[in-house]
């Protein structure tokens, strides 16, 4: 973080509480988009949690990530009524569009590519969602447009 003093007032806002963890990390993850290592060790030095401890948290959580994300997040449900209904197809037309593999983000920053295990919207699947906005039952030849939109 190159901005140790935003990272200060992160943790002061919970009182330096190694109980507010998640929270600090929340807020962090916000800012950045991301936890950088500096921040799981500053968050680590100021409330005394163990950094094994945080880096199991950090990593623990879908909601977190220590690389930096793409601008686009695009989620990809694997529930089983969506991957019944072709989501990995879905999901190899997209790491064929993007050039990536899930978990990972595109050179320029524009979209990271996630598999998650259920968005709750079974009744439209196969499921999308890309940041907050989730889109509902998406064919591999829609893919094409479908990022061309986000663009």
């Amino acid at each position: 973080m190159s901005d140790l003093s935003k990272l200060d007032k992160i943790i002061d806002r919970w009182n330096a509480d190694p109980e507010f963890v998640v929270e600090m990390f929340q807020d962090v993850q916000d800012q950045l988009g991301h936890i950088p290592r500096d921040a799981l060790e500053k968050v680590s030095d100021r409330t005394g949690a163990p950094r094994g401890s945080l880096f199991h948290i950090a990593t623990f959580y879908q909601a977190f990530s220590l690389q930096p994300r793409g601008e686009n997040e695009i989620q990809v449900c694997m529930g089983t009524t969506c991957y019944a209904l072709g989501a990995q197809r879905v999901l190899e037309a997209l790491e064929r569009e993007l050039g990536i593999a899930p978990g990972e983000t595109t050179p320029d920053g524009k979209f990271s590519l996630r598999k998650v295990r259920c968005l709750g919207c079974c009744a439209i699947g196969p499921v999308v969602a890309v940041n907050d906005e989730v889109v509902g039952t998406i064919r591999p030849s829609d893919v094409a447009d479908f990022l061309t939109g986000l663009s």
